[in-house]
């Protein structure tokens, strides 16, 4: 038989009882072993470090109404009881540290003592099984009848038993999800599923999120959504602040993030709180992580482990506790086994990641997310504008085609619906408009196209490093990542790109050659073989 462990929290007002008093009166806590038919094996008595006099009272008692109850003390510092945040990290930093035992202890959670707050915070924790309990509640003996126990009534919340409960917490689940989407009745199997996840991590965890996938996949939209839910779950209070790391250089990048004091450095007239600092109590969102340097690095992992930092100057750390988003185009695994990207920092990211499929592996995606285009649109220009039926069939057949490459992803298709819309005829986009839109975006992936028919470049590179290249150095490039990809290994590829000058004995080790070769482009042969 299981053991029978009760959790609850000690009820300073209705516990504490007078003198000889406390015996005439109902107090829960001691009630709880006191039940007919329930006995309590355990009783693990959460409280703060004030109320330890009142405890061991409470533990003397138990021992005297039932001396087989075991009853363990446990101290949980929370300044203001009715601060849902404390409240609630407080009540699952203990849940995670707890070692349950559901295979020989069976659990329940008394929601009787404590404020309104902590009961809410019980049934969220049990609710999603970080608590594997049932709730119990007490109620004070009835009028009339002398006993001090009262009744008990036990809920369980397997929502499955529960027929209009369950079909309630689906449709908030389904609205969630479709809030992350924004709306759009997304139909790619693969993409919905991570949809699923990501709407069960932002609800249910604090921990950091990384979101890879190529430019334009959608990732700082879908960080502004994940804010956004979470606030509506009343998570963050504070603001979502994004930066691009790939903008930060030098030494104003510690002082972006994390600010300075005055007379920090040259030009430094004033105090800067920094980005970190700004995003307490809400949400941060870096992205491109990956172009951090390795002191800033070393600065954020600090941050999100301690919530707190050094300001470029400062001798006093300064406390943010905010909840962090990153984005990146890059194999960060890849930048940590070059060198590039901390293995702690990478590890501490790497609990929840999720990868975003380029446009051109979800084309069936292009239709439902064409309508919502063209209504973004019309909120933001004021203006009705819709395809007539051949326009838009014209248009989904091309854009669904094998060669439509969607190089930007979504900013592509973004781009091209207002171009479309702006050039519509009275508000109404033909054929016509359609043609010259193909036209344009045809060219407009051929130039870019250019010494990389297959668009390798803009897979392993992504369109902003490969814009920094020059069309002389892109040819010849692709040329030689296509050749990596068709070889077993570094060796064989060397083989195949130097095999006349190896013949003349003009060149040295050909997989050393390759090897520097893709290093003066940042690049690695695991880079190109495992993408």
């Amino acid at each position: 038989m299981k053991r029978r462990v009760a959790i609850g929290i000690l009820g300073t007002t209705l516990d504490a009882g007078r003198g000889d008093d406390r015996w005439k009166k109902w107090r829960p806590t001691v009630a709880l072993c006191q039940q007919p038919g329930l006995f309590i094996d355990r009783l693990e008595l959460i409280h703060d470090v004030q109320s330890q006099r009142l405890v061991r009272q409470i533990i003397a008692d138990i021992e005297q109404v039932s001396p087989a109850t075991e009853v363990r003390s446990h101290i949980i510092g929370m300044k203001d009881p009715w601060d849902f945040s404390e409240v609630y990290t407080g009540l699952r930093d203990f849940a995670r540290a707890y070692t349950f035992d559901p295979e020989r202890e069976d659990y329940l959670v008394n929601i009787t003592t404590g404020t309104h707050v902590a009961q809410i915070c019980w049934f969220l924790l049990t609710e999603a099984r970080f608590i594997p309990a049932r709730l119990l509640q007490l109620s004070p003996r009835k009028e009339g009848r002398d006993d001090a126990s009262g009744s008990h009534s036990i809920i369980d919340l397997d929502l499955s038993r529960y027929d209009a409960i369950a079909t309630r917490f689906a449709a908030e689940r389904d609205e969630a999800t479709s809030f992350l989407k924004s709306g759009i009745a997304t139909r790619n199997p693969a993409f919905n599923q991570m949809i699923d996840q990501i709407e069960k991590v932002t609800i249910r965890s604090r921990a950091p999120v990384l979101l890879t996938g190529p430019t334009g996949a959608g990732k700082s939209q879908l960080a502004r959504r994940i804010y956004e839910l979470k606030k509506a779950q009343r998570q963050v209070s504070g603001a979502f602040i994004e930066v691009n790391c790939a903008t930060l250089r030098g030494d104003q990048a510690m002082s972006t993030l994390f600010g300075h004091v005055k007379g920090a450095f040259t030009g430094a007239q004033n105090e800067r709180a920094g980005l970190m600092k700004s995003a307490n109590k809400g949400v941060l969102f870096l992205d491109e992580i990956g172009e951090l340097g390795p002191d800033e690095q070393a600065m954020c992992l600090r941050a999100i482990e301690e919530k707190r930092f050094l300001p470029v100057g400062a001798d006093q750390d300064v406390m943010s506790d905010f909840q962090l988003l990153a984005g990146t185009n890059r194999d960060l695994s890849i930048g940590v086994k070059e060198g590039k990207f901390r293995e702690d920092l990478f590890a501490r990211l790497n609990l929840w990641t999720f990868q975003l499929p380029a446009l051109r592996d979800r084309k069936e995606d292009i239709e439902p997310n064409l309508d919502f285009e063209l209504r973004r649109f019309g909120e933001r220009e004021g203006q009705n504008v819709t395809f007539n039926k051949e326009a838009r069939d014209l248009y989904l057949k091309f854009a669904i085609a094998p060669e439509a490459m969607w190089r930007a992803n979504f900013r592509d298709l973004s781009a091209s619906v207002t171009r479309m819309a702006t050039l519509a005829p009275l508000g109404r986009i033909n054929e016509e408009t359609v043609s010259d839109e193909i036209d344009r975006l045809t060219a407009l992936w051929r130039a870019g196209d250019t010494g990389d028919r297959g668009g390798i470049l803009q897979e392993i590179l992504g369109a902003d490093r490969q814009g920094q290249i020059d069309m002389f150095d892109r040819a010849q490039l692709a040329a030689v990542l296509e050749v990596c990809r068709d070889s077993n290994s570094i060796s064989a590829a060397g083989r195949r790109l130097f095999a006349v000058s190896r013949l003349q004995k003009t060149s040295g080790n050909d997989a050393d050659r390759l090897r520097k070769y893709l290093l003066r482009f940042d690049l690695s042969f695991e880079d190109v073989v495992q993408r």
